[in-house]
């Protein structure tokens, strides 16, 4: 079955759901894509920003830092060795003037121990030393700030960062960062904090600074397109899903659900029950209305002409009925004149000969009584009751030898048409016949079977059938006649010893078979 076969028996509600799919949802389809492709992109650049700003905050520590090492050493360089002492009131001197520089610092000699200092330096603890030109990073021991340590010539400078000034760097670059820490190895300084359970929430990068002697750990928060968002991308599918729900209900309601009910009227009306009673309220759609009104007016007119068929059927019937009457009325008295005309007769084979036709037409006249019986019925004509009636005819008008002729039927019930039951009827009258001619002492087996759903095997068994005996005229005579009528049946004669069958046509069963073996005719 092809694909438009298939479609053509879907329900039409069914129908309407797989147009709107095939028209609607792959443009739901595509622009959900295209929306969720505008996402990633818009995810992409969120995360592309947090990483600018953080390494912005990053850039702008370390530029704070480098700025501070380098007006430190420009500032400690050659100071230290000055025997004039004052070192520190020069090196203070020189740092005031460098903006965005701290103003508190120590200065070491070459062996590590303090020489002077300016502002507020707390204990810098066990720090190393370092050569000239090195400049070295650490997390202040106390955790206030960073410490800077650069080498100069004669020995070291040390200043320290606040978290103040680190902050105030990081916010003139990326305003907005949450999160901000400095570690080294061995300790870690909170510039900007937040929380464990908001930074647990963060997206955490490090940027190394200062030859990677010092980490800046920056955390924003993860900024992507929110849920609702992305339901907003399902609307081109809900819009599907809608109209394929409001079609299909507004269809189901205002079309499948009258047409149904009005199939259900139709269907369940009998000719003969009188007008039919359509429901009023079919719904709003008045062309649903006017085919009511359309199966009304088709229904009284087909009434109307089966009510003229009827009575025309009932006319033709009555005058096949006295046809088919008179036809047998007609074959009766044939035969009745015949049996008159052979009771007359002067010699036995005239007498003989009356008896012969008599029973042919007896037979023929047996066939149209039963054809008379199932005219009714269409059936065509029951072989059962034809055969069992012409046994008792054929018993009837025996001969005066063949009085005692036992005829014993095994007949399933069967039904066949007009020709067919007629060749039956003369082929079993010639044979009994022959028997009762020729061996009227002995019995006389008919039998009838179905063989298949429109055959039935027609056997007559008696001892006087004997194929390869044609010696005679009359029965050479005999095998030609009952050769024709089997012919007539379209088969071929099957010709045994004390046995001959033929196949003919019977329409498919009806009911159950049945034997009748029929009793010998009293004297």
């Amino acid at each position: 079955m092809s694909f438009g076969e298939r479609f053509a028996q879907l329900p039409t509600a069914t129908k309407l759901l797989l147009i709107l799919t095939a028209a609607i949802l792959p443009i739901g389809i595509a622009l959900t894509w295209i929306g969720e492709i505008g996402i990633r992109q818009a995810n992409a650049a969120l995360a592309g920003r947090n990483e600018d700003q953080s390494r912005a905050a990053a850039k702008a520590i370390e530029s704070l830092i480098a700025r501070n090492a380098l007006a430190l050493r420009v500032a400690a360089n050659g100071r230290i060795d000055d025997k004039r002492g004052d070192s520190c009131q020069h090196i203070q001197r020189s740092l005031s003037i460098a903006p965005a520089v701290s103003q508190s610092f120590e200065i070491e000699g070459a062996d590590g121990k303090p020489v002077c200092s300016a502002g507020v330096i707390d204990d810098l603890g066990a720090l190393p030393v370092i050569a000239p030109g090195d400049i070295r990073l650490w997390v202040a021991p106390n955790g206030d700030g960073i410490a800077i340590r650069t080498g100069v010539i004669g020995g070291m400078a040390t200043a320290v960062l606040p978290i103040a000034e680190l902050r105030a760097a990081v916010r003139e670059t990326s305003d907005g960062i949450p999160s901000l820490t400095l570690h080294d190895a061995n300790g870690e300084l909170r510039v900007i904090g937040a929380s464990n359970a908001q930074a647990a929430d963060l997206i955490l990068t490090e940027w190394p600074i200062g030859n990677g002697t010092l980490f800046v750990r920056v955390g924003r928060p993860q900024q992507r397109i929110a849920t609702v968002d992305r339901l907003m991308l399902l609307l081109p599918v809900m819009m599907w899903v809608a109209a394929a729900l409001i079609t299909w209900l507004l269809v189901s309601r205002l079309l499948i659900r009258p047409l149904r009910r009005l199939e259900r009227v139709v269907r369940n009306y009998q000719p003969g029950q009188g007008p039919l009673d359509f429901p009023r309220k079919l719904g709003p759609a008045t062309e649903i209305q006017q085919l009511r009104d359309a199966f009304g007016r088709a229904i009284a007119r087909v009434d109307e002409s089966e009510r003229n068929m009827a009575g025309a059927l009932e006319g033709q019937r009555r005058l096949v009925r006295e046809v088919h009457h008179r036809v047998k009325n007609n074959l009766q008295v044939v035969a009745s004149l015949l049996n008159i005309h052979g009771r007359g007769a002067e010699t036995a084979d005239a007498r003989a000969a009356y008896a012969g036709i008599s029973r042919r037409v007896g037979a023929l006249s047996v066939v149209h009584r039963n054809h008379f019986a199932e005219m009714e019925e269409n059936r065509g004509i029951a072989l059962r009751p034809l055969l069992s009636e012409l046994a008792a005819e054929l018993r009837a008008g025996a001969p005066e030898p063949a009085r005692g002729l036992t005829i014993e039927l095994d007949l399933d019930t069967v039904y066949t048409t007009q020709d067919a039951a007629v060749a039956v009827a003369f082929l079993i009258t010639e044979i009994v016949e022959f028997a009762m001619l020729h061996a009227p002492s002995d019995p006389i087996e008919i039998s009838l079977r179905r063989t298949s759903e429109l055959t039935a095997r027609l056997t007559l068994s008696s001892a006087i059938l004997v194929p390869e005996d044609e010696a005679e005229p009359e029965k050479i005579q005999f095998e030609r006649i009952v050769g024709g009528l089997a012919k007539q049946l379209r088969s071929n004669l099957d010709r045994m010893l004390g046995r001959y069958s033929v196949e003919i046509p019977v329409f498919p069963p009806i009911q159950a078979s049945a034997k009748v073996v029929s009793a010998p005719a009293k004297k």
